[in-house]
């Protein structure tokens, strides 16, 4: 029994640094210096008393496979947990053949600011609309665009804002 409570020890620990690490990095690519060093701080304790406990009895299999499945589900678990967070902004571009102007009032009625940039392909001249938009609403934004075009083109890119305004930041 105590070789069992040991494994899920270390896989509850291993999810709870993994799922921490996860978040931190996000943290930490968008700049965000004291969350990611807060976390960083409990992620590296955690993560000593898990490894502590492996390397306490490395002869002992299920530590070491609790280890790795406590990595695996915290993987999954953090990347769940980062994007319910949704911290952050998007830049998003979406390309309709058909309905640029539609879409665009349909956003803009939902607040969304949205420019229109014309732009020249392969097939002529098209528009692009772009938008900075909260990562909490991207799935609002699809939405609105797949329900006047499914077949537009959306392509949405991490961004950072340093200043200025943005739909994305009205409240």
């Amino acid at each position: 029994m105590e070789i069992l409570l040991g494994a899920l020890l270390i896989f509850g620990l291993r999810i709870c640094d993994v799922s921490m690490g996860t978040v931190r990095t996000m943290f930490t690519v968008q700049g965000r210096k004291m969350p990611a060093t807060i976390i960083g701080f409990f992620e590296v304790i955690i993560w000593a008393m898990a490894i502590r406990q492996v390397f306490s009895q490395l002869d002992n299999l299920w530590n070491i496979l609790a280890y790795g499945a406590g990595f695996a589900t915290g993987t999954w678990l953090g990347i769940a947990i980062e994007h319910k967070l949704a911290i952050g902004f998007e830049h998003v571009y979406v390309i309709s053949r058909t309905a640029t102007d539609e879409i665009a009032n349909a956003l803009r009625i939902n607040k969304f600011g949205v420019s229109i940039i014309p732009a020249e392909g392969g097939s002529g001249g098209m528009p692009i609309l772009t938008s900075v938009i909260r990562r909490s609403r991207t799935r609002e934004l699809r939405n609105i665009v797949d329900a006047i075009d499914d077949k537009a083109l959306i392509s949405m890119h991490s961004s950072t804002i340093y200043r200025g305004f943005t739909g994305a930041v009205r409240k």
